[in-house]
Parts: C-alpha cells; sequence; structure tokens
C-alpha cells in the first residue's frame, strides 16, 4: 500500500515537473519570436556588411567571422554617418532619433510604427505614424495612417492648422517639404533683422529679439515718432509659405495735423510699392536710410 502511494506521487510530480517544462519551452518560443521580430526591425533597412555585422552579434554568425566583419562595420558606418551628414545638409532637416516597432507581421501584410524626431534650424519636431505594407505578388504598396506631429507652435499661430491639415492628410511630403520652406523664410527674416541692428544700432531696435516678428525704427530725437516692420511668415493649410511684410507709423497726432501726408495708409501703400519694385532687404534699407538722414540733419 506504501509503495502504491509512492508511485502515485512520483507520477503527480513527474506531470507538475512536466508542465513546468512546456511552460518554460512557450516562454522561451514567445522570447525566440520576440528577438526574430527586433532583429527584423533592425535589419530591414540595412543591407551588406551592416546586415552581416547585425546577424554576428544577433548570433545568427560564427565567432570566426568576428574580425572582418566589424572592421568592415566600422568602414560602413563613417559611410553611412557621411552620408546622413550630407544630406541633412541637402534637405536642412536633421534627425536626432528614429524607432521602428512591429506591430504585425505575416506572409503579405506588416504594419510598423515608427517615430522620428529632430529638427530644421530652430524648429523642433516629432513625428509618429504606422506605416502598413501589402505585398501582392512582385508588388507591395505602402500606406501612412494615425499620423501624428508635434511641435511647440507657441509664437507660430500660422502652422498650428497647417499641422493639423497634415495630420489628416497623412501627407508627410508635405510636411517636410513645407517645414523647410516655413524655416528657410525665417531664417532669412532674422538675418535681415539681425544685420540691419548690427549696422543701424541708434535707429533699429528689436524688442522681441531677432526671431521676432516685429522691427522698430526710431529717431532718437523724436522718441514719439516710430516706423513698426511686421514680418510675418504666413502659412496655408495645404501648405503654401509666403512672407507678408507691413511698414505702420506711430505718429503723434499732432504731427499729422501738420503734416497729413504721413496718413498711415499712405505710408503702408508707399512702402509696399517699394516692396514690389526692390525686395525686402533693399525696400527695409531705403526706409531705415531715410530715417537715419532725419537724425543727420
Amino acid at each position: 500500500m506504501e509503495k502504491q502511494m509512492n508511485e502515485e506521487e512520483n507520477i503527480k510530480e513527474v506531470k507538475m515537473l512536466e508542465a513546468q517544462i512546456n511552460h518554460l519551452r512557450a516562454e522561451v518560443a514567445v522570447l525566440q519570436h520576440q528577438q526574430q521580430e527586433m532583429h527584423k526591425d533592425m535589419t530591414f533597412l540595412f543591407r551588406g556588411q551592416m546586415q552581416d555585422a547585425l546577424s554576428y552579434t544577433c548570433g545568427q554568425r560564427h565567432a570566426g567571422d568576428r574580425e572582418k566583419v566589424m572592421s568592415k562595420l566600422k568602414e560602413e558606418v563613417e559611410e553611412l554617418e557621411g552620408d546622413l551628414k550630407q544630406q541633412a545638409q541637402m534637405n536642412g532637416i536633421s534627425l536626432n532619433s528614429c524607432t521602428i516597432k512591429t506591430l504585425q507581421s505575416s506572409g503579405s501584410k506588416m504594419v510598423q510604427q515608427v517615430s522620428v524626431s529632430g529638427h530644421c534650424s530652430e524648429l523642433v519636431f516629432q513625428v509618429e505614424f504606422e506605416l502598413s505594407e501589402v505585398k501582392e505578388g512582385q508588388r507591395s504598396e505602402r500606406t501612412v495612417s494615425n499620423l501624428n506631429v508635434v511641435m511647440d507652435t507657441s509664437g507660430l499661430q500660422n502652422l498650428s492648422s497647417f499641422l493639423s491639415g497634415v495630420e489628416e492628410s497623412r501627407d508627410l511630403l508635405t510636411f517636410f517639404r513645407t517645414l523647410r520652406t516655413f524655416s528657410d523664410r525665417c531664417e532669412e527674416r532674422y538675418r535681415t533683422f539681425q544685420h540691419f541692428q548690427e549696422k543701424y544700432p541708434a535707429i533699429v531696435s528689436l524688442p522681441g529679439g531677432c526671431r521676432s516678428e516685429v522691427m522698430t525704427l526710431g529717431h532718437p530725437e523724436l522718441p514719439s515718432c516710430v516706423l513698426f516692420v511686421y514680418w510675418s511668415v504666413d502659412v496655408s493649410t495645404d501648405g503654401k509659405v509666403t512672407p507678408n511684410i507691413n511698414l505702420l507709423p506711430k505718429i503723434p497726432e499732432q504731427a499729422l495735423q501738420l503734416f497729413p501726408s504721413l496718413a498711415q495708409s499712405d505710408t503702408t501703400e508707399a512702402f509696399q510699392s517699394l516692396l514690389r519694385i526692390l525686395g525686402p532687404e533693399a525696400a527695409l534699407e531705403s526706409v531705415i536710410g531715410a530715417v537715419s538722414l532725419s537724425q543727420d540733419t
């Protein structure tokens, strides 16, 4: 009787051990699958020596190839860094990070979550989206969904409606193209304001700094007479970037009574004519020069 009880206990213990082993095997299988998916995410954009090196580090190649693979990996990394630097110089957009996570993978369809962060001049951005690729025979089709763009638009109200439209249309190309153009126009304004402030420090003032939209022109002996230059960069919902420059005077009422020709409408129209003929920098140079001459007299 005692022998039978011991045998039953042994059988139960063996079954428990077998269940634990099967559970561990299932966990190992899940971990191996996750490793394979991570390896796919790491290597799907790489070819040649870079892919060989990643395969080696993931244990898919023998240690005998280590020195050869690592030396060529260094060479390929240097080439990639050079290409990335050249590409950033050409398109004006520098990427700080890019992460890719596979959400779904089957024989004909793959869905990946992509997160990219970077900057274009002073504009910092983060873009997240899902990229779906469906294969049909030799053809494959990629679509973007769930696009989310994160930017600090404080002081850049013109960008808010554009970003909302981009998220709705999921048009990444338009986003990056418009971001580059908008950044270039802002840089032109920055350089122009900085140039005139350094050249005419007694005339030109920048209350909000060189990157603001406002530049003031004033005569030191006539502090109540000030010209305001408003230089905004407008962005339409479809991505069209348009600089908008206006000159508005702040003139005392008594001066307007004595000199009716100084009326705001006349000043604005005259400046717009200068803009059309000379362009922004030369038109502003003419206005600043006139104020400077009045100071000398």
